[in-house]
């Protein structure tokens, strides 16, 4: 009886728990799930479903659990992810995670090759989704005997239209430590043929609009380093290559005020975070006045050399930044504004998030030169069948199900852009209703 062993069980986890209790009844499996708390999980009536306190510290626990499954999935953060490969390396163990490969893995590629492992990775939404459905869009192009020109690619995990009740129009639908320190490091992408690069403290400053459907207008910025993805996709030719995140209109505004601040450094910490309040954490940053009566709202203006009535400044103020004690120990900036935006864009038991994503690929076919757009728009139902944990937890679910019953013959840490990959796996996601619309016109 083929056994897996799922390590992490957070917000992002409940569908793909799902999915693997349904189809180890269906096929014959044995599931353990493992994290440090578990309390949050109802506990499973079969005996072949397994809910486990495991603290991935103790070596020998870890050891213990990995050596009895025959699949490893990681849904921890990223930085341990090395760790577990490492020790599926050592006990001869796939594995399967949905962060991105690392340096650090990717250097395993070779000895998992060679012991004839599958180091499945960036099988999640983005990176995961997005591959599947970029390489079957290019592929599908390529062999019409389409030229492909540009290819940009946006998504963003947000709040549906009917829960979006805040000025930000945004609300915590996965990890807010992830969302604070969200593109931090220099963007790198190809945009008409010439490379460009975006440091952090203008990332935000520099957007491209998207329109998705009858959704209305978006905010795309570039996310990290495009230019790796030319290979893999194989577009080494291209003229424009560009992966970005989605927001709102409006957010990346605000948030490039809060990035000129200091207020998202996670490099150091602050020695009185414990005691100061928001309010004088805020002015911590702005020069000082000789008018003590100067609100902050106008020296964060004058500091900043904006407008006092500008739309971005009125996102800050919605934060308020109150005069209460921030009660966190040795905080840096970070950790600090984390803390006040939980109160802010904590999603309220009645909300539903929303994931969108859209592929934006210029080609020419037959001396035509043609634009296809696909986009993705996925709802959430609840807190706990949410959009995001779908389009997380779905295809790692499906991939395991793809590796268990022997239809990925491949070895070596690998992403989906193979089409006996992504082929499957589409197929079967869009049985959950997720599924892309494709609008085509001719330039």
């Amino acid at each position: 009886m083929p056994h897996i062993l799922l390590l992490g069980a957070g917000r992002s986890a409940t569908v793909l728990i799902a999915y693997l209790f349904r189809q180890a009844g269906i096929l014959g499996w044995r599931v353990t799930v493992a994290d440090l708390s578990v309390a949050h999980l109802p506990k499973p009536e079969q005996e072949y479903l397994q809910i486990i306190s495991l603290n991935i510290q103790d070596e020998a626990q870890l050891k213990a659990q990995m050596q009895e499954v025959d699949l490893i999935i990681s849904l921890l953060p990223a930085l341990y992810h090395p760790i577990i490969a490492r020790w599926c390396l050592k006990l001869r163990k796939n594995l399967i995670t949905a962060s991105y490969v690392t340096p650090e893995i990717q250097e395993l590629h070779a000895a998992a090759k060679e012991a004839g492992l599958l180091f499945l990775m960036e099988i999640g939404l983005d990176p995961g989704i997005d591959h599947l459905s970029a390489m079957n869009l290019l592929d599908n192009i390529r062999q019409k005997g389409g030229n492909i020109l540009s290819y940009k690619s946006y998504t963003g995990g947000l709040i549906a239209p009917e829960s979006d009740t805040n000025p930000w129009h945004y609300k915590f639908t996965w990890n807010p430590r992830n969302v604070v320190l969200a593109g931090q490091g220099t963007a790198k992408y190809l945009e008409d043929g010439r490379y460009k690069f975006i440091p952090y403290h203008q990332l935000f400053n520099r957007t491209e609009p998207i329109s998705i459907l009858d959704l209305g207008e978006f905010d795309g910025y570039a996310n990290r380093d495009s230019l790796l993805y030319q290979q893999p996709y194989g577009l080494q030719d291209v003229q424009t290559i560009i992966r970005g995140t989605l927001r709102r209109r409006g957010y990346c505004q605000g948030w490039h005020l809060l990035v000129q601040l200091g207020l998202t450094n996670d490099s150091y910490q602050l020695p009185e975070s414990a005691q100061i309040t928001y309010r004088q954490f805020l002015k911590s940053y702005l020069p000082p006045v000789t008018n003590t009566q100067t609100d902050w709202v106008n020296r964060v203006a004058a500091y900043l050399n904006i407008p006092p009535a500008s739309e971005a400044l009125a996102l800050l103020q919605y934060l308020e930044f109150p005069e209460e004690p921030i009660n966190l120990e040795y905080a840096t900036p970070a950790q600090v504004l984390e803390k006040l935006l939980l109160q802010k864009w904590a999603l309220q038991p009645q909300d539903k998030d929303m994931v969108v994503m859209q592929h934006l690929v210029t080609y020419e076919l037959n001396e035509e030169r043609k634009e296809l757009k696909a986009s993705l728009v996925v709802l959430g139902e609840d807190q706990h069948q949410t959009a995001m944990a779908k389009t997380v937890g779905l295809p790692v679910g499906i991939a395991a199900k793809l590796i268990l019953t022997g239809q990925l013959p491949h070895t070596g840490v690998v992403i989906p852009t193979h089409p006996n990959i992504y082929i499957p796996l589409l197929r079967e996601l869009e049985t959950y209703g997720i599924s892309f619309v494709e609008e085509e016109r001719t330039l």
